[in-house]
């Protein structure tokens, strides 16, 4: 009895030893030996913002991982679907923004935009503007405030669908500035664009690079932009904040997510691969020339980034009654 005491307690021993040893052996390959295979990226349609940068970071991680990445375009929400639903492996990632919680809020998807993805990190947190067709008689926020409240329901800005960017970022300066101007929703921001631009609509929120050349041609003004800090991308314009708005803050959000259950160690590899992709001094300007302001972050930081727009965007959906 005792030689089999001593027998089973080397046993034991010999496969408590083996069994750690797998664990270990299991968080390495998770972590240290990934990706043995192609990663892919899914993301949106071609020719966006998502887009260009699941492109570029896929040329970015093929490098320095040693493996291919491949983009695979899917519209509307189905790329987020495609990835919520994927094996959390780490080989299946996507690059999203704002769109991946916005459309959540305003309808039934069949993803959690907190519970089924993981972020990894933000890649870029790029301002609008705000401009206006030069006929009308504002120079600034303050005084586009002022004439808003002063014909009340007259105004009109220009957006793309509901729930756009330019949709929600006017929605929101509508709710906090307390004024009553009216979106007009056309089939995308390039119609919503060339409506203010022909002077059909006086204003509108829209990104920096589709812009910029009709503000330097003097075919629109540009009152400001809708980040907490002044932009390079338009350098000289203040902040909402800071010229009639005080806590406007609204930017397009972009940035790498995976599955949930994606294990810490690939997550971790990620990010850190992603930031020194994104913080080469070439790869923050070819961002740049597509009017994208880079942004590498932590997971947790990105989280929070989320969480903090959905607070904020679905007070203004249910506030300004969108759907």
């Amino acid at each position: 009895m005792k030689r089999f005491t001593m027998w089973w307690t080397r046993l034991d021993a010999r496969t408590l030893t083996i069994s750690i040893a797998m664990i270990f052996a299991a968080g390495s390959a998770s972590g240290q030996n990934y990706p043995t295979k192609p990663i892919r990226i899914v993301t949106s349609a071609p020719g966006g913002s998502a887009d260009i940068v699941a492109r570029l970071i896929a040329q970015g991680l093929s490098a320095s991982l040693g493996q291919q990445v491949v983009v695979d375009n899917r519209s509307g929400v189905i790329a987020a679907e495609v990835v919520a639903k994927a094996p959390p492996d780490g080989y299946t990632l996507l690059v999203t923004g704002n769109l991946l919680w916005t459309v959540a809020l305003l309808q039934k998807v069949s993803y959690d935009p907190v519970a089924d993805f993981l972020p990894i990190s933000l890649t870029h947190m790029t301002p609008m503007a705000l401009v206006v067709h030069p006929s009308l008689p504002v120079k600034a926020v303050k005084e586009l405030i002022a004439l808003a409240k002063a014909r009340p329901g007259q105004l009109d800005y220009a957006a793309g669908a509901p729930g756009s960017t330019n949709h929600l970022s006017g929605e929101l300066f509508k709710a906090m500035a307390g004024i009553n101007i009216v979106g007009i929703n056309y089939k995308g921001g390039g119609p919503a664009l060339n409506a203010v631009i022909g002077g059909e609509v006086p204003l509108m929120f829209i990104s920096a690079v589709s812009v910029m050349p009709y503000v330097k041609s003097g075919r629109l003004k540009a009152l400001a932009v809708t980040s907490a800090q002044p932009s390079a991308l338009l350098p000289g314009l203040p902040t909402i904040a800071t010229s009639g708005l005080p806590g406007y803050q609204y930017e397009i959000v972009l940035g790498l997510l995976a599955p949930a259950k994606t294990p810490a160690a690939i997550i971790n590899r990620l990010n850190a691969e992603i930031g020194q992709s994104l913080n080469r001094p070439d790869a923050k300007e070819k961002f740049f020339n597509f009017g994208l302001e880079t942004v590498a972050s932590s997971p947790e930081v990105f989280a929070a980034v989320i969480k903090a727009d959905m607070a904020k965007i679905g007070k203004v959906i249910t506030h300004q009654s969108i759907r």
